[in-house]
């Protein structure tokens, strides 16, 4: 296929729309099912990266969930506890960890529910029918994968009455080293960040505490990953194997910062044991137990405990989570790593990542005020590594 025509591009104004390959050679996509738009194919090529990314440097299957050409989180394939399955809701799964990237699937998917409702979905090696049926009944715009089984290609076929979208990518597609995009009618051209994330990016240890375990570095290689296809100014949390927190498209870095370790503590407090057996009626759906629980736990719009609130909900009305609870829940949390994609100009910066439980740092430094930087990490014993490296992602 040389080219593939688009219904129209980010907005329905915004035609003729299509994908090609401006060297006229072929499409390194297949289309199973489906017709994937603009926004899609963004989505699928900057997911269709970054689980590869982490395959390589992790060695393990990647998963991604995607919305508006930043990930919601990113995971690979290691097993999950009773708590995080619970949380995840994926604890009704029979055999899941006999599938290594439905597990990815579930962590990344499960990570924030809310932001994820209506993602696309990357996976970095062949879906198998355990990872189709969890994707199956998530709302989700499409999937893209180097191959599927049979039997899950026909579970994903009969998702969204038949049009779901679901795009075979060719693993072994190189891209051109040199990359274009136009802006107003002006090329810009670059040359593609090939830039490769790996152990060693992590040795220039600056603060004073200089351990740092091999889950910590997994955890800081994949936030910075992910920071890789994030739209920047970016930070990411990660812990257990998984990017539990991402701070996108802020244009202060402690917005960034405080937006990610927002939806980092959310993630924590969703595995707490009141959380946990929140008595939901038995015909609400998925999407709206992630609305009501996120609700629950950081008190927004609705108070879902309330006396003829909770009704529409609940079997019965739920013990509220107090701020001393919650406080004293997060409180207990430690070994969360963070990554970002600039220096951190500012200390308060990892006064707020210290709340959020983090333990390990991975900037880029070369900022007037790293001394200060480092400073605060060894006022709280963080190990924080400067990389060197600046991962801007637009």
């Amino acid at each position: 296929m040389k080219e593939f025509e688009l219904k129209y591009g980010c907005n329905p104004n915004q035609k003729p729309s299509k994908i090609f390959m401006a060297d006229g050679s072929d499409l390194p996509i297949e289309i199973l099912n489906g017709r994937p738009g603009y926004i899609n194919f963004l989505d699928a090529f900057n997911s269709w990266q970054l689980v590869c990314e982490i395959k390589k440097a992790i060695g393990l299957p990647a998963a991604a969930s995607f919305k508006h050409v930043s990930p919601t989180s990113a995971a690979i394939g290691i097993p999950l506890s009773d708590k995080l399955k619970k949380a995840c809701f994926v604890d009704d799964i029979e055999n899941l960890e006999s599938s290594s990237l439905a597990c990815a699937y579930a962590r990344a998917r499960g990570t924030d529910r809310m932001c994820s409702f209506g993602d696309w979905v990357a996976l970095s090696d062949e879906c198998d029918a355990i990872t189709a049926t969890l994707l199956k009944r998530e709302v989700s715009d499409g999937v893209i994968a180097p191959s599927y089984t049979d039997e899950a290609l026909e579970i994903l076929k009969s998702k969204k009455k038949g049009a779901y979208n679901i795009v075979k990518i060719d693993p072994g597609f190189v891209p051109a080293p040199i990359e274009q995009k136009q802006v107003f009618g002006i090329t810009f051209e670059q040359g593609r960040n090939n830039f490769e994330i790996n152990k060693e990016l992590l040795s220039n240890i600056v603060t004073a505490n200089k351990d740092m375990p091999e889950s910590a570095v997994r955890d800081l290689i994949i936030a910075l990953i992910t920071l890789k296809y994030t739209q920047s100014n970016s930070v990411c949390f990660a812990y257990d194997g998984q990017a539990i927190g991402v701070g996108a498209g802020q244009q202060s870095r402690i917005h960034c910062t405080r937006l990610a370790g927002s939806k980092a503590d959310t993630w924590q407090l969703r595995q707490h044991d009141k959380v946990l057996s929140l008595p939901f009626l038995p015909t609400l759906g998925r999407a709206d137990r992630d609305n009501v629980i996120d609700g629950y736990i950081n008190k927004n719009e609705e108070d879902v405990c309330a006396d003829g609130i909770w009704q529409k909900y609940f079997t019965k009305q739920p013990e509220r989570l107090t701020d001393k609870e919650a406080a004293e829940y997060l409180a207990g949390i430690t070994g969360v790593a963070l990554g970002s994609d600039a220096f951190f100009p500012f200390g308060d910066n990892i006064e707020r990542a210290k709340k959020s439980g983090v333990s390990y740092i991975a900037e880029p430094g070369g900022s007037i005020r790293d001394d200060l930087v480092i400073e605060a990490c060894d006022k709280y014993g963080i190990t924080m590594a400067f990389t060197g490296m600046r991962l801007f992602h637009h």
